[in-house]
């Protein structure tokens, strides 16, 4: 599809990778909506900023108001690992799920009759290697993006017949201050949204943005031994 002729509503787009997503596709001539809880953070030329809160029904509700001419969507906000299964906080464990399960649907449920109206488009979640490998000390945030996964196949098949492409991406870690205390290499935020526009582009439906991302998918076809070879 041509970006130079979509607009895009990118979530969670007043920093890091979301920001970085609206940077390239400005660059590439889309109007770009730049949602955030705060707008007033948004500091990128060219996009405007509209209040987005994706696990409040009414700050959804008043952004599909507030729009109209919406043809490509990027739920791209979420929150970081904070987390484990076993005695983490049941309450920080059910707001990884509400924001990345829930919080991507709700915002799919309130734009994908504008986009359909529209003529059709592209919806992209923002996943993670981490939708197919889980690690006891983020078990939350893993299974909250493994269900968005799942979410994101099941929104592909009943959203096709309405001209809307639904993508996925899948990246490891990346430069941003979501993961700042990670020491393990990261990718540039930059090079990623362009990997990930490109993928919007070509009509892709699931994109691999780096090699964490390709050896966990590469992996599940191996099974248990493979994802998790420290298991006796």
């Amino acid at each position: 599809m041509d970006l130079a002729d979509s607009t895009v509503l990118v979530t969670g787009a007043n920093r890091g990778f979301g920001r970085a997503l609206a940077a390239e596709l400005l660059g590439r001539g889309a109007t770009v909506y730049a949602g955030a809880r705060d707008p007033g953070r948004v500091d990128l030329p060219g996009a405007t900023p509209i209040p987005l809160d994706i696990t409040d029904p009414a700050s959804i509700a008043a952004a599909v108001k507030a729009t109209g001419d919406v043809t490509v969507l990027i739920n791209n906000a979420g929150s970081p690992p904070g987390a484990e299964l076993l005695t983490g906080d049941v309450d920080a464990i059910r707001h990884e799920m509400d924001t990345h399960f829930f919080g991507t649907l709700s915002v799919v449920r309130g734009f994908a009759p504008q986009i359909a109206a529209n003529g059709g488009g592209a919806i992209l979640n923002v996943l993670s290697g981490l939708s197919w490998v889980s690690f006891p000390e983020a078990g939350a945030y893993c299974a909250a993006k493994s269900a968005e996964w799942s979410l994101t196949n099941a929104l592909r098949l009943q959203l096709a017949g309405q001209g809307i492409r639904v993508a996925g991406l899948h990246v490891g870690y990346m430069d941003t201050d979501m993961v700042r205390t990670v020491t393990d290499a990261k990718s540039d935020p930059a090079d990623i949204a362009r990997i990930a526009v490109d993928g919007i582009a070509a009509g892709a439906y699931e994109i691999l943005a780096d090699n964490a991302s390709r050896q966990a998918q590469a992996a599940l076809a191996g099974g248990v031994a493979a994802l998790y070879p420290q298991l006796p």
